[in-house]
């Protein structure tokens, strides 16, 4: 069954782009050739930034940057709509948006566990939910979710963490069987140890202890996650779909 190979530039809405992956995918895929919306929700300035730079580097082409909780359902709809809105379609989804916190699983609060899960998981989903529609009825499309190694193995006293991880996974292998036959593949990343703010509380020689284990003897850096968003995301990948990509230097075999 063939499908339609939508026009170039092609459009994408990075969910979560003001910072670190996110908006190192929103440089990516301007740098590609695409026309690029990307959510933020508390660091405005990040986002300015980010927009700058894109309307900078490649004048001509539509970049927005959209204030929306992507872990509030409505939000997630609006900023949907308004990409829709502003490039006529979507043919890419990248859903980047995520929170991390340490804790010893037996001092979790509800809180902890519910923000994890509305931040990571249900984010996912909502954003997900609102696109779809338009990808079927163009009968194409891409999603891409970032989940992380702990998704695929667990990480010690981060057990809310790695279980909404994992269930970015699971999410992403079923869609991807769900969807496959209206043009739309679904793949899931999981990064190892970037460098990215998420990091900001290791120490010099916590970062130095983390290169040491991982095989490649460095940590990895947001513009090659994004580089790999950018290749699943080309019709030349569409034979690609349900697949976890495990992006960690070797730490996680």
């Amino acid at each position: 069954m063939n499908f339609p190979t939508p026009p170039r530039p092609h459009h994408a809405l990075i969910v979560g782009g003001s910072r670190g992956i996110g908006a190192a995918a929103v440089l990516a895929f301007a740098a590609a050739g695409y026309e690029v919306a990307f959510t933020w929700h508390r660091h405005g300035e990040a986002a300015e930034a980010v927009l700058r730079q894109a309307e900078t580097l490649y004048p001509g082409r539509r970049f927005l940057a959209l204030h929306a909780d992507a872990a509030d359902p409505i939000a997630a709809r609006q900023a949907v709509a308004a990409a829709e809105a502003a490039f006529g379609r979507l043919e890419v989804l990248v859903c980047n948006a995520g929170i991390a916190q340490q804790k010893l699983f037996t001092d979790l609060s509800d809180e902890d566990w519910r923000m994890m899960m509305a931040n990571d998981l249900d984010s996912v989903f909502y954003a997900c939910r609102a696109v779809l529609p338009g990808m079927i009825r163009q009968k194409y499309g891409r999603i891409l979710c970032v989940s992380s190694m702990w998704g695929q193995v667990g990480g010690s006293c981060e057990v809310h963490y790695s279980a909404a991880k994992a269930g970015v996974i699971g999410l992403c292998r079923a869609l991807a069987k769900e969807e496959g036959p209206s043009g739309i593949t679904v793949n899931c990343i999981a990064p190892g140890v970037i460098d990215t703010d998420m990091m900001a509380g290791f120490s010099a020689q916590d970062k130095a202890d983390l290169a040491e284990e991982t095989p490649v003897g460095r940590l990895g850096s947001p513009e090659e996650i994004a580089r790999t968003l950018v290749f699943l995301a080309a019709p030349e990948a569409g034979y690609i779909t349900g697949q976890v990509i495990g992006q960690n230097g070797g730490l996680v075999i």
